[in-house]
């Protein structure tokens, strides 16, 4: 029975082995999906198809499809997290508080307050006795120039927010309604030399991305 059944696997993978049909798709596309892919974790076929197609790829919308089924897109936490910090690096403050041991073995209590733009340090204290009421003080001493700060910076950051998505929807985006192209027209790209790469350019703080041809160095 153990032979019968390895003997009848064997016939029917030989019955449905490939014959001439649709040709397998190159080493580099299937590269190029999987970077685009893992690089986009938001995008499905339609668009990773219209990014390969301004890059001079002809390849159907369904070969993408298919290739991306046997993928494992669970995203990385780790790039949402940087995409995040790069678009609110300019509103959000980092706070610190520990203790340092003294020469005669008691502890002092250190808080601190750095902006996340420049790196700033904004506010510092020490104390002895870290009860809560002195770190309410501690941030009622802070947070006015923080809000200051964030409110001199959350309209023009907003307004840098929304020209960089405009002018990413305008001229990198690929819509289907468009024929997958862009509304400015985005020309499509031709491969300048057989050496040539294609690179990705972050968008967005890296939530999207364009692709280009780049000429070996």
């Amino acid at each position: 029975m153990g032979w019968h059944r390895a003997g009848f696997r064997l016939y029917w993978r030989w019955r449905s082995r490939p014959r001439d049909g649709r040709p397998k798709i190159s080493k580099e596309v299937r590269t190029l999906i999987r970077t685009i892919a893992a690089e986009n974790s938001g995008w499905g076929a339609p668009k990773i198809h219209g990014e390969m197609l301004k890059l001079g790829f002809q390849v159907c919308e369904r070969t993408v499809a298919r290739y991306l089924r046997r993928l494992r897109r669970r995203g990385d936490p780790g790039k949402r997290w940087l995409a995040f910090l790069a678009n609110h690096r300019e509103a959000i403050v980092a706070m610190d508080f520990f203790a340092v041991p003294t020469l005669t073995f008691k502890l002092m209590y250190c808080f601190f307050v750095t902006e996340h733009g420049r790196r700033r340090i904004l506010h510092f204290n020490i104390t002895s006795h870290q009860t809560s009421e002195w770190v309410v003080q501690q941030l009622r001493e802070v947070f006015p120039e923080i809000l200051d700060h964030i409110i001199a910076l959350n309209e023009p950051h907003l307004r840098w927010l929304m020209r960089d998505y405009v002018n990413y929807h305008h001229n990198d985006r690929i819509h289907d309604s468009l024929a997958k192209d862009t509304p400015n027209r985005r020309p499509v790209e031709s491969e300048a030399s057989p050496a040539a790469t294609v690179v990705s350019s972050a968008r967005l703080g890296g939530l999207h991305h364009r692709y280009s041809w780049c000429a070996a160095a």
